[in-house]
């Protein structure tokens, strides 16, 4: 009997360790979240078993060979920590890997080289200035977010699978030759606020199945026409979209294949630019080069939801100089009307209504005169 009760009190206090004091679990104790607890170690007594796992918001310094016996591991997440590499040793059955806001300065090619499983890498918001891939690793990689960093060049050998890249936020200044070659899933490319000035020609072409492509706040050379007509000439031939066209006030650019399905005759861009008028499609405002730098963020990505009106030298119409979050949609019409166009409209209005009133009183007179005379017709023949 002692033996047994004993056993049960055994029992009872692995049940209760299951769950570390300092974190909350569900679905089955699988589900752990022990973020934002001022974690300098991890928790123990965590079930080998556990699915997803939340470390963020702590003060986690190093986690090498702490983690590989989770071995139905599949979400990761110790994103802002003090982790200066990503943890030697991490589960291979991973699916997703979130290590943003760290001080992270360089992968290694053996910190993914064992990783087949892995769908989703974030590593933005931390110190990368280069990132060492091997050929054929990562296979099934299909999103990599690397914003936010102090990279210099697009990295090169990245997963053959990838459908998302955003390298926004960096320092890039050029893409190498043949880096994006053997890219054909990718479909949504972030380069946004770069130090792009030029990109070499036909750095985009084997890109076969991308559909969103990101160039705003790069500081554009548009006066160097030499490097940029290529880029420009593929923005006219492309049906990727494209925000933030280099050196047009409009925000979003490309899609040259919605083009035929448009009235006006553009094979650059396929929404109305930027002050026309929806309603008239024929007489749409022409589009303004930018000569000098780059354009702002706010005017290149994105569509305010309060735009405010600037008038632009020579336009006769409104220029909307949009902002607002990040990727966010462009409307297919904006109407700006002109006050000559609104004041012609108000006094076409006024005209019927005083047509109307012009037409009663004539009516009036009318009909008192027929009165008139039925009295004079009465009263004259009686007084004879």
């Amino acid at each position: 009997m002692p033996a047994n009760l004993l056993l049960l009190l055994l029992f009872g206090v692995r049940v209760l360790a299951i769950c570390p004091p300092m974190c909350t679990c569900s679905r089955g104790h699988r589900v752990v979240d022990c973020s934002a607890r001022g974690l300098g170690i991890l928790p123990d007594s965590l079930q080998h078993n556990i699915h997803f796992l939340n470390l963020s918001h702590n003060r986690l310094q190093d986690l090498d060979g702490l983690l590989n016996h989770f071995d139905h591991l599949r979400t990761l997440d110790i994103s802002y920590n003090h982790l200066h590499y990503l943890p030697v040793g991490l589960p291979r059955a991973l699916w997703d890997i979130r290590a943003s806001g760290n001080y992270i300065r360089q992968l290694e090619k053996n910190d993914t080289a064992y990783h087949w499983n892995l769908q989703n890498l974030d590593l933005s918001h931390n110190l990368l200035e280069r990132v060492v891939l091997i050929n054929n690793t990562l296979s099934n990689l299909q999103a990599f977010n690397l914003s936010h960093n102090k990279f210099w060049t697009v990295p090169t050998n990245m997963p053959y699978n990838l459908e998302i890249v955003d390298l926004s936020h960096n320092y890039l200044l050029q893409i190498l030759p043949g880096s994006l070659d053997r890219l054909p899933r990718l479909s949504r490319f972030y380069l946004h606020a770069n130090r792009f000035t030029s990109l070499s020609e036909g750095v985009f072409n084997r890109l076969d199945g991308l559909q969103l492509l990101t160039l705003g706040d790069n500081p554009w050379a548009c006066e160097d026409e030499e490097n940029i007509n290529h880029l420009l000439a593929w923005m006219q031939q492309t049906s990727t979209k494209v925000l933030g066209c280099p050196c047009y006030t409009r925000p979003t650019c490309g899609e040259v294949h919605m083009a035929t399905r448009r009235t006006w005759h553009s094979a650059a861009f396929t929404e109305p630019p930027l002050g026309a008028d929806a309603r008239h499609p024929i007489h749409r405002a022409p589009m303004q080069a930018v000569t000098s730098g780059s354009l702002s963020k706010s005017a290149q990505l994105n569509v305010a939801h309060n735009p405010s009106p600037v008038n632009t030298s020579g336009a006769g119409v409104q220029v909307l100089i949009m902002g607002g979050g990040f990727l966010t949609s462009t409307p297919h019409s904006l109407s700006t009307q002109s006050s000559t166009t609104i004041r012609t409209r108000s006094t076409k209005k006024v005209l019927p209504g005083r047509a109307r009133s012009t037409s009663h009183q004539i009516h009036i007179c009318s009909f008192e005169t027929t009165i008139l005379s039925l009295l004079c017709t009465v009263f004259i023949p009686s007084a004879l």
